[in-house]
């Protein structure tokens, strides 16, 4: 058992590669299901892809696209661009027409790596992308060229060619490793421009606070194209000559038999997931799993409750809510060490090896401690934070106010130092004269045992300010009125913070990697399935 250990400050992903395979070719490195592949495997066939795409034209800051599964290629892929020097662009597989479009054209990529099944999706969009020169497909049926007018295309294994002679990249650290597209939540979404260094210092990071050992494997049902997965997993794990268990999809009834299967100690979730599983009954998989082997678990969000039932039902050690954002992370750190005595509900302590982490008021005047503002940050080190956002300098400059990075969370520390999310900025809600934080909102109307996701947002009020709308999703074999739920909530939340609406719906708006759209539902604003108190049967007491 090896404890992490680095002593370069200064790492690339390509070299981090390099020395895996020259320290242990044999010991494995991912799993893909049931799919293994050891250092030497993953570096074998990243080198006879970047073969392949050099043949291809691929360069020195040229980007290339994909769009995959998560599989052994879609790794593959992203070191093959870099061994070949280019930059790449790991498309949301869920992402289709005008948001597909968008991100293509953004990046002005002319050669994209897809799954057979995107194919029809990209040659929909084949008019509006007028730098695709070539689109390269991993299985499907062989007829790719009849759905497109311009773009050629050929198979995937096309691009796997013998590299024995190959002079590849040598990056520096803040050479750009990759382009990661933001949410979009509020506009058209943005390319973060991550350097090699970033990733690598995120992966430095995400060890030191778990104090992961080569032995751990770290279990990551995430999508290729996320950040948390290739810097707090892939990465994470060459930095220890560790493992990874990366299932093709996350599915809830899967993921005690994983368990059981692969040993992991180290588990990331996103979204809903965490509540999902920890609310699971037993089952003869989850009971054969030693309590206490899941000693870290990796997640957002984590409010107290849920925290709770981790750490008591299965005996997880560090339960980590950490902070941080694609631009800046980690801005907090939660350090195994201070598992216990971190406070319920804190993301742990400013990270003052990388970043200047502060809360500013509205004209940019530093808060003290217990004081709700925005969260800002700047860097200490050189390449830890991306590099701007891609072709827009006017937005990157936008976010860096005052010569500091705002991004748009508001969050307080308390006396000790430990770091609270508050809410995004633009999701806090304010009604009459009141401040309503979304996230303390949905935490409360979460305990309620019937419901299976909730969203807190604002719908305009004819008066001024807002009102609050609760749009939930009900567990399976439950019943709740909407008038039941204004009952529940009487006790439960401030009588300003009552909710004027309630909707019930099968689902939420959620990007792939599990973020509720807020955006769409103050759009919607309030439906004919709405329930409004104004016009039931309900009284509150006004204090």
């Amino acid at each position: 058992m090896t404890a992490w250990r680095s002593d370069s400050e200064s790492d690339t992903v390509i070299d981090l590669l390099r020395q895996c395979v020259d320290d242990c070719p044999d010991q494995l490195f991912v799993e893909f299901g049931f799919d293994t592949y050891t250092y030497s495997d993953v570096w074998n066939r990243a080198t006879r892809l970047a073969a392949g795409l050099r043949a291809h034209g691929v360069g020195s800051e040229r980007t290339v696209a994909t769009m995959f599964d998560n599989h052994v290629d879609a790794l593959c892929s992203w070191l093959g661009v870099n061994l070949a020097g280019g930059i790449w662009v790991g498309l949301n597989t869920a992402l289709r027409g005008k948001f597909l479009r968008h991100v293509v054209a953004d990046t002005k990529t002319d050669l994209l790596l897809c799954e057979g099944e995107f194919l029809e999706r990209i040659a929909c969009i084949e008019e509006g992308l007028p730098d695709l020169r070539t689109v390269l497909w991993r299985g499907g049926d062989g007829h790719a060229s009849d759905m497109f007018s311009r773009v050629a295309t050929d198979s995937f294994e096309s691009c796997r060619l013998d590299a024995s002679d190959q002079g590849w990249c040598d990056p520096k650290p803040a050479d750009t490793s990759c382009l990661v597209y933001t949410g979009g939540t509020t506009g058209p979404s943005k390319g973060c421009i991550i350097s090699h260094n970033q990733i690598c210092n995120i992966a430095r990071r995400t060890n030191e606070s778990s104090g992961r050992t080569s032995d751990e494997v770290n279990w990551n049902p995430l999508p290729i194209f996320h950040l948390n997965l290739t810097a707090t997993t892939i990465v994470a794990s060459m930095l220890v000559r560790g493992s990874a268990s990366i299932p093709n999809r996350f599915s809830l009834s899967g993921f005690w038999p994983d368990m059981l299967r692969t040993g992991a100690r180290v588990v990331n979730l996103l979204g809903s997931m965490g509540s999902f599983i920890a609310h699971m009954p037993e089952s003869p998989e989850m009971a054969a799993c030693a309590f206490g082997q899941i000693r870290v678990l990796y997640g957002s969000p984590f409010p107290p409750e849920l925290e709770s039932i981790w750490r008591k039902r299965f005996g997880v050690e560090l339960v980590g809510n950490v902070y941080g954002q694609t631009e800046a992370v980690p801005q907090t750190t939660l350090h195994h060490q201070m598992a216990r005595e971190a406070p319920p509900g804190s993301s742990g302590k400013r990270n003052d090896d990388d970043f200047d982490v502060r809360i500013f008021d509205e004209i940019d005047r530093e808060l003290g401690p217990n004081q709700i503002g925005e969260v800002v940050c700047r860097p200490k080190r050189p390449h830890v934070m991306y590099k701007g956002y891609w072709g827009r300098p006017e937005a990157t400059w936008a976010a860096m106010q005052n010569l500091w990075f705002h991004t748009g969370d508001l969050g307080r520390f308390d006396d000790e130092g430990f770091f609270y999310f508050v809410d995004r900025k633009k999701d806090y809600l304010r009604r009459r004269g009141e401040n309503i934080s979304s996230s303390e909102m949905e935490a409360v109307f979460s305990e309620h045992p019937a419901i299976a996701e909730v969203a807190v947002h604002a719908v305009p009020s004819e008066i001024s300010e807002d009102d609050v709308k609760v749009t939930a999703v009900l567990v399976d074999d439950h019943a709740l009125t909407a008038e039941e739920l204004f009952e529940w909530s009487k006790t439960r939340v401030p009588y300003f913070a009552l909710p004027r609406y309630i909707e019930f719906r099968p689902e939420l708006p959620k990007s792939p990697t599990g973020r509720v759209h807020k955006y769409i539902l103050r759009d919607e604003g309030c439906t004919e399935t709405t329930w409004d108190r104004e016009h039931a049967d309900v009284v509150w007491e006004r204090r």
